[in-house]
C-alpha cells in the first residue's frame, strides 16, 4: 500500500474558549485596576491612617512624654498583668487545642461533631457576654460566689477571673487552626509508625508534632497577639482596679477617658507595634503553614 493511500487520522483542533468563558476568567483592565483601587483606598482609611494616626499622637509630644506614659507605675502594672495573662492563656489553649485537633482530626467517636461546636462557641458568644458569665457564676452574687467568699478565693475582680475570660475568648485559635491541617495529613503515617512498634506518644512526638510545627506556631502567634489584645471579656470581670486589674487595653480607656491623650496613645502605639509585629511574623508563618497543607495532601 502506498503512502498516498494510507489513511491520515485527522486533527483535531484545540476547542475554542467563548468570549463569554473568557469574560468571566478575565476581567478586562479597568475593572481589576478600579477593584485594586477599591481594596487599596478602603485599606488605607480602615488600616493604615488609624495606625499612622495612633503613632502621630503618641509622638506629638516628643520622645520624652512618650517614655514618660510607661515609666508610671499603673503602666508597668498593666504591662505586667497582659504579659501574665498571655502567659498562662497561650500554653493552657496550646495544650487543649493540640489534644482537640488530635482527638477530632485522627479519631472517630461519638460526641465528635458536639466538640467541633464548642470548640467554636466563643466565636458566635460577644466577649462582654462571656465576661458576664464568669460574673454570675464565680461572683459575689453568682452560683458559687457565696462558697467562694467561705473559702476567701477571689476571682471576679482579681487576676483568676481576667485569665479565665482570656482563655474562654482564645482557647477555639489553636485548635480550629490545626483541625484542618491534621485532617489533611491524615493518619498514615501514624499508622505506619505504630506498626513498626512505635508508642501512641512517640509516634506523635517524632511524626504528628514535626508536620503540624509550622501550623502550630501561626495558631500559638494569634491565640498570643487576641490574648494581649483581649477587652471586652476582660473588662467586664477586672472590675478596673487602677495598678491591679487593669490590662494594657483597660489602661488605654483609662487614660483616653482622663483626656490624658498622648500617654493614651503611646501604650496603645505598643499594641499597635504588637499588631504589626504579629502581621509579619504571621505571613511568613502562612507561607510554611501552607506548604505544610499542600504537602499533607499529598500524602493523602
Amino acid at each position: 500500500m502506498s503512502s498516498a493511500s494510507a489513511v491520515v487520522p485527522p486533527i483535531k483542533s484545540p476547542p475554542i474558549q467563548s468570549d463569554r468563558a473568557a469574560s468571566v476568567v478575565t476581567e478586562g483592565r479597568i475593572v481589576r485596576w478600579l477593584l485594586i483601587g477599591v481594596a487599596i483606598v478602603f485599606l488605607a482609611l480602615f488600616l493604615v491612617l488609624p495606625l499612622v494616626t495612633v503613632f502621630v499622637q503618641a509622638f506629638a509630644k516628643g520622645w520624652a512624654a512618650y517614655l514618660a506614659a510607661f515609666t508610671e507605675a499603673d503602666a508597668r502594672s498593666a504591662v505586667r498583668l497582659t504579659l501574665i495573662t498571655a502567659a498562662i492563656a497561650v500554653p493552657f489553649n496550646l495544650v487543649f487545642g493540640v489534644a482537640a485537633a488530635w482527638a477530632i482530626a485522627k479519631f472517630e467517636f461519638r460526641g465528635k461533631n458536639l466538640l467541633v461546636t464548642l470548640i467554636d462557641l466563643p466565636f458566635s458568644v460577644s466577649p462582654v457576654v462571656s465576661g458576664l458569665i464568669y460574673v454570675l457564676v464565680f461572683g459575689a452574687q453568682g452560683l458559687l460566689g457565696p462558697w467562694l467568699i467561705a473559702q476567701d478565693v477571689q476571682i471576679i475582680f482579681a487576676i483568676p477571673g481576667i485569665v479565665l475570660a482570656t482563655i474562654f475568648v482564645t482557647f477555639p485559635f489553636v485548635a480550629r487552626q490545626l483541625i484542618p491541617l491534621m485532617q489533611e495529613q491524615g493518619t498514615a503515617e501514624e499508622e505506619a509508625a505504630l506498626t513498626l512498634g512505635a508508642s501512641g506518644w512517640h509516634a506523635f512526638r517524632t511524626v504528628t508534632l514535626p508536620n503540624i510545627r509550622w501550623g502550630l506556631l501561626y495558631s500559638v502567634l494569634l491565640c498570643n497577639a487576641r490574648a494581649m489584645g483581649e477587652f471586652g471579656a476582660v473588662s467586664v470581670v477586672s472590675g478596673h482596679i487602677r495598678g491591679l486589674t487593669n490590662t494594657l487595653p483597660l489602661h488605654v480607656e483609662i487614660l483616653y477617658n482622663e483626656y490624658n491623650f498622648v500617654a493614651a496613645f503611646a501604650v496603645a502605639s505598643l499594641l499597635a507595634g504588637l499588631a504589626l509585629v504579629t502581621l509579619v511574623v504571621k505571613s511568613l508563618l502562612e507561607w510554611r503553614y501552607a506548604d505544610d497543607i499542600a504537602a499533607g495532601a499529598r500524602r493523602h
